[in-house]
Formats: C-alpha cells, sequence, structure tokens
C-alpha cells in the first residue's frame, strides 16, 4: 500500500474493518481502538521499513527499489551505528505504545518479528565487527564487484542508472578508505583476521588495483552500454567511468592491497576463533543466538553435531554397501571423489545444461508438494570468474516485482575437475523448491507488511533449504545411489559444520583440526574442505543456521504428521511454512503449533 494515498483509503478501510467485526457484538469504543491500533500497527511497520531501507540502500537495490541507487553509507563509521542504534531504540518505543490484545494473530506475529529484529540488532551494535571489515568470502569490497559487473542487482539500463553508480562508487571510495584505517586500528588492539584468510584476500583486492582499464571489471558496464544511448552520451560515461576506474578504484584497492600484504599480513593472527579476539566468547555466542534464533549454547551446538554426525555416517555405510564397495567409508569418499563418471564434463555450458534439465524433471512432481508456485523468473547462470576461484553455489534474489530474476550462481573453475556427486541436492537447495521458492514466494505474499517481504533469516532460509534437500526422493530425485549419497554428504556437510564451527570458536580447535575432522568424514575435496572452513573462520556462526533449522523444520513437520494423522496435508504445511516469511524458529514453531490445533478443532 502506498501510504501518501492514505487519507483517501482509511473510510473504506474501516468499513472493511467494521464489517469484519460486525458480529462480534463489539461496542462502538472497543472497534474504534481496534482500528486505531491497526493503522497505528500498519504505520509503525511502513515507516520501519522505509527508514531501514535508508539505512541499507544495497538492499533497496537488491529489491528493484532505484530510489537509492546513488547512495552507499558508510556502515563503518560510529555515526552510523549511533543513528542506527537511535533508530531502533525509537522503534522499540513506538512497539511499547500498541495495545496488543486488539491485534489480529497475524499482527501480533509482526510484532513479536519486530523486536526481535531491534533486539538482536542492539545487541550486536556492541561488538568490534567494525574492526573486521573485509575478508575472503562476504565482505562490500566483494559485493561491489558483482553490483559492477552489470549482472547483479545495480541497474545499467539509463543515462541515470549510469550516473547513479559513479555517485555510489565515491560513497564505496569513502568506505573503502575508513576499512583501511579501521584495519590498521584492528591490528593494533588484535582484532585482526587469522593470516590464512589474509592471504586469500590479497589476491582479490589485486585484481581490481590494476588495468588495463578496458579489461578492469568496473569498465564492464560501458562496454555493455545500452545501443539507444547517444553518442555524445556514450562518449561522456566512457570517460567518466575510465575516470573513475583509474583515479577512485585502482588507487584505493592499491592502498588496502599494499596494507593488507605488509603490515596487515604480519599483523594477522596464528589462532583460528573469534573466541581469542578480545570479548571473543561473548561475541560468538551472540553470533550463535543472531545466526540460529536460538539460545543455543556453543557446548549445546558442538554436541548435536556429532550426534548428527553419527547418525548419518551409519546410513552412508548402507549406501557404501549398496553399491558394493569394499572399503571403508574413508575410502569410499575417495572413490567418489575421483570416479570419471562423476566428472564428465568438458565444458561448463555442460554443467549448467544439466542442473535445467533437473528443474524439467521435477516439475511434474512439484505440484504434489506445494500449490503455490512463484511468479518470479528463476535462472541458472555460471558464477563471474573474478570470484569464482573462492565461491560457493548460490541463489542471488530476485527483485520484488519481477523484473530482475532469481539467480543460481555455480562456480566452475575447472570443469574437468567439477564433481557432480550432490548436483540434485545442490539444486533443490540453492534453487527450486528451496531458495528460490521460499525467497520469491515471501516477496510475492501482499498479506506480509513491508519489512516482512524481505527479512532473512539464516535458520529459518538456509533452514528451509537444507529441509527441500530430503524432498528429492518425492520429486523423483535420488534415483541413483551415488546421487542418494551426494544428499547424505550435503546433510553430513552441514552436520560437520556444528561441529568444526563450535570446535574452532569455542572449543580451541585449530584450522588444521577442523580440516582433518571434515576430511575424515565427507567426501568433499581437500580444496573444497580448506575453502569451507576458511570461510566458518571468516563468519563465525552463520554455518550454524542450516543445521539448526532443518531439524526443527523436520521436527515440526513430523509432530503435525503425528498430530494429524489422515489430515495431514503435506502442500497444507509447506503453505504454513512458506507463508510466514523468514522468521525466528520460536515463532515458527508457535505458528504451525497453532494450525496443528485449528485442524484438529475441524475434526
Amino acid at each position: 500500500m502506498s501510504f501518501k494515498h492514505l487519507p483517501f483509503l482509511i473510510p473504506v478501510y474501516l468499513l472493511l474493518i467494521l464489517i469484519g467485526l460486525a458480529g462480534c457484538n463489539s461496542k462502538p469504543t472497543e472497534l474504534a481502538i481496534t482500528v486505531n491500533t491497526k493503522l497505528q500497527l500498519d504505520s509503525l511497520l511502513e515507516n520501519y521499513y522505509q527508514e531501514h531501507l535508508k539505512f541499507f540502500p544495497l538492499q533497496a537495490t537488491s529489491e528493484g527499489d532505484n530510489r537509492y541507487n546513488d547512495t552507499l553509507p558508510n556502515y563503518l563509521s560510529n555515526d552510523f551505528k549511533i543513528a542506527y542504534q537511535e533508530f531502533l531504540k525509537k522503534t522499540q518505543e513506538g512497539l511499547a505504545t500498541l495495545p496488543l490484545d486488539s491485534l489480529s494473530t497475524e499482527d501480533l506475529l509482526s510484532v513479536d518479528v519486530l523486536k526481535w529484529e531491534c533486539e538482536i540488532g542492539l545487541e550486536g551494535l556492541q561488538y568490534d565487527d567494525h574492526l573486521l571489515p573485509i575478508n575472503q568470502f562476504s565482505s562490500l569490497n566483494l559485493w561491489i564487484g558483482q553490483l559492477a559487473s552489470g549482472s547483479s542487482a545495480q541497474p545499467f539500463k539509463t543515462v541515470e542508472d549510469y550516473e547513479n553508480w559513479l555517485l555510489r562508487v565515491d560513497d564505496f571510495q569513502t568506505w573503502a578508505e575508513n576499512a583501511l584505517t579501521n584495519m590498521q586500528e584492528g591490528a593494533e588492539v588484535n582484532i585482526v583476521l587469522p593470516k590464512s584468510l589474509i592471504k586469500k584476500t590479497i589476491p582479490q583486492l589485486a585484481s581490481f588495483k590494476s588495468g588495463p582499464t578496458e579489461d578492469h571489471l568496473f569498465y564492464t558496464p560501458i562496454k555493455n552500454i545500452p545501443e539507444t544511448f547517444s553518442e555524445v552520451e556514450k562518449h561522456r560515461l566512457d570517460s567518466l567511468y575510465r575516470e573513475m576506474i583509474e583515479k577512485k578504484i585502482m588507487p584505493t584497492f592499491e592502498k588496502i592491497y599494499q596494507y593488507a600484504s605488509t603490515d596487515y599480513l604480519t599483523a594477522g593472527r596464528e589462532t583460528t576463533g573469534i573466541n581469542e579476539l578480545p570479548n571473543g566468547a561473548a561475541w560468538y555466542n551472540y553470533l550463535i543466538k543472531y545466526y540460529t534464533t536460538t539460545n543455543m549454547t556453543a557446548d549445546e551446538v558442538f554436541e548435536l553435531g556429532k550426534n548428527e554426525v553419527a547418525r548419518i555416517e551409519s546410513e552412508m555405510k548402507k549406501v557404501k554397501e549398496e553399491v558394493g564397495f569394499e572399503g571403508d567409508l574413508k575410502a569410499f569418499f575417495d572413490h567418489v571423489r575421483t570416479l570419471p563418471e562423476l566428472m564428465p564434463y568438458t565444458d561448463p555450458q555442460q554443467v549448467i545444461d544439466h542442473f535445467v534439465s533437473l528443474h524439467e524433471k521435477i516439475k511434474p512432481n512439484l505440484a504434489k508438494l506445494f500449490d503455490k508456485t512463484p511468479k518470479t523468473p528463476f535462472e541458472v547462470r555460471r558464477t563471474e570468474a573474478f570470484r569464482e576461484n573462492s565461491a560457493s553455489a548460490e541463489y542471488n534474489v530476485g527483485s520484488t516485482d519481477g523484473s530482475r530474476p532469481g539467480i543460481f550462481y555455480v562456480p566452475i573453475p575447472d570443469v574437468k575437475s567439477y564433481n557432480s556427486l550432490s548436483d540434485e541436492d545442490l539444486f533443490l537447495h540453492e534453487a527450486i523448491p528451496g531458495h528460490h521458492y521460499q525467497i520469491s514466494l515471501q516477496q510475492e505474499n501482499n498479506n506480509l507488511p513491508s519489512f516482512r517481504k524481505t527479512l532473512w533469516y539464516s535458520a529459518y532460509g538456509e533452514g528451509w533449504a537444507l529441509y527441500t534437500e530430503s524432498l528429492g526422493k518425492e520429486l523423483g530425485l535420488y534415483t541413483d545411489p551415488y546421487q542418494y549419497f551426494g544428499m547424505l554428504s550435503a546433510e553430513m556437510h552441514r552436520a560437520i559444520r556444528l561441529v568444526v564451527d563450535a570446535g574452532m570458536h569455542s572449543q580451541g580447535w585449530t584450522r588444521e583440526q577442523a580440516i582433518q575432522y571434515s576430511l575424515d568424514h565427507e567426501a568433499e575435496t581437500e580444496e573444497g574442505i580448506i575453502a569451507e572452513i576458511e570461510r566458518y573462520m571468516a563468519i563465525p556462526g552463520q554455518a550454524l543456521s542450516y543445521k539448526i533449522g532443518q531439524l526443527k523444520i523436520r521436527e515440526l513437520r513430523n509432530l503435525a504428521q503425528e498430530k494429524l494423522g489422515d489430515k495431514f496435508d503435506i502442500r497444507q504445511y509447506h503453505n504454513i511454512v512458506l507463508e510466514s516469511g523468514c522468521i525466528p524458529l520460536a515463532l515458527l514453531e508457535k505458528r504451525v503449533n497453532t494450525w496443528i490445533d485449528q485442524v484438529l478443532e475441524t475434526r
């Protein structure tokens, strides 16, 4: 709803509410309180959403909202943190004034979600993550490259789009200068990356620091400039982009590169876990809470992980026996890592085509499990070359208006060694019905307030995607025992994450111990395992969210099946989970239990 038109719509809005309450024998005063509370809540939620986009304009861009494409706040500055803190506290104050007893169940869920947002946001501001501004996996210096390529969320369709990007790059330069300062400050107080991670950032920084200009990633939009632009505009923008690259981007990355490859590398930690940093143990506990939306302790996560590893390992042995392999499980891992039949590709496009064919294969069975499908288009693409060597397969969200598709990115740095063992499982997770279904249906759900349409909680979102991996047989996949083993391998991979992430960040494990544990319990290549372990080192806690969320969604499905018996409808269960959008796991559990009770009442 556009709130600039709200005064015109209020009479109709009130009428609809009054009609809905007409049979409730409510007094006029009670009706007025209900209506006023609803209006107050809707205004609060919409204001939160709009103000939040101003703080995080890259979110707006990724949603297809172009109002802030020319700006990029300096997230690393103290001024930003103070302003964001005030915003969250003001939102909390607004929530505290609402008379909750007059709100609907769905509105109360929105209140609870926003309370969580404010609480977890405020709690996080006490930690010094601004002193660790770059890493090899997920920092802004990498994201800016995706945007600059013109193949991601930043649009390059109009002259204004091209000019907006120049302004945004100016702001990025400010961020980058602050990042360098913060890295230097962090080195002084021992809040610094481990050396192994710094070494991975150095070649990434180097890729942006030199020319030739025409081959620079940031020049790509000029190579793809629309033919509809006049020759004068083409020449003007070409000059401006050359100047931007040669006088801003290259010198900025050169400075960070020089520091990262010398003094910062020297200052890098020999230790592994975040608990080795000042206030690190508390910091890790916060990150567990942030990423899992639970109050689990590091010890609980560690023990759960070991139990899941043991359970999945027993299932893997069954597959090994089914295919007639004589050696032990570790030998079977080596077998599937090098099995020629699992590495059949000679051209990267063959990998992409294979994933497209998987989509076609599951289409007939999707309707058995889902009665809602996204309107947002979907594509499979190869990961861009500049980040392919250190990237994992991933899903990039489509725009809320459907103009930009959801994209499943597949890294193929060496096609001849590309192993297809987990391709079926990977497609279900990253694409359909995993992230593409969950995120697109959330964005397209007009019953959700704006801020919940694009909200992301890793435990819910990654938990859903991991849960969908288990739907493969129901969707007509995993008929090949090796592909089923690939699914078990992927689940094992997420179970191992609980062990090694908590191990490194709370149990004193070294990088090398975590790598060896993974080698002993999964079929990933050593190179892939090293990249994964270093990812967990760079973003502690995030890797926990997958298994924690999956186990909760599966637990709730089992509970519903047990309680509802022949009244259980898998499509309706999936609707209940997906229609909420991303929410903390405790709120999802409450929602499912309410649905179960409602179904039972109809008996």
